[in-house]
């Protein structure tokens, strides 16, 4: 098993020197979901919502967490982000929708908390822009399905949700 990067030898909490690692194109997919009632999901998808476009909003709530990862994650690097894709399917027979997520940077350290957090945050958007008329909505899902770049390489999930 491999050991924890954060802590150093006398298991102090520390950043991780990344400075002697080599930069290359780094790659990460997110997915997850929030459920809500049928009734709730029928004014996203119409656009009648009170509240305006549900899901470009949280689109853009996705992108603009990806760049504040490293203010909420105490030991996230701040990284040079080059690209932010958020994408939204509608599950009608499940009441779900369904947020993909993927992240890149030219860096020395991988983009995988920066994804998950843009799919977290989208899906909280559509929860606070839908809690006054859906507070059983439920957020789940929300997992790393693919990475790539590094030393460690290729990495893909063998049972994506």
């Amino acid at each position: 098993m491999t050991k924890l990067t954060h802590f150093n030898q006398s298991g102090e909490a520390h950043m991780v020197d990344v400075g002697h690692k080599a930069i290359t194109e780094r790659m990460a997919m997110t997915t997850g979901y929030i459920e809500i009632l049928p009734g709730t999901l029928a004014l996203i998808i119409s656009g009648q919502h009170k509240k305006g476009d549900v899901l470009s909003i949280a689109r853009i709530a996705g992108i603009m967490a990806s760049k504040k990862t490293a203010d909420l994650i105490p030991l996230c690097h701040p990284l040079p982000i080059t690209h932010v894709e958020v994408n939204f399917t509608t599950d009608t027979e499940n009441h779900r929708i369904h947020c993909n997520t993927i992240v890149k940077t030219n860096g020395q350290t991988g983009v995988e908390m920066e994804a998950l957090t843009a799919t977290q945050v989208a899906l909280l958007t559509i929860y606070d822009m839908c809690k006054a008329v859906d507070r059983g909505m439920t957020i789940s899902g929300v997992q790393l399905d693919q990475k790539s770049g590094g030393k460690s390489g290729h990495w893909q999930r063998s049972n994506p949700v």
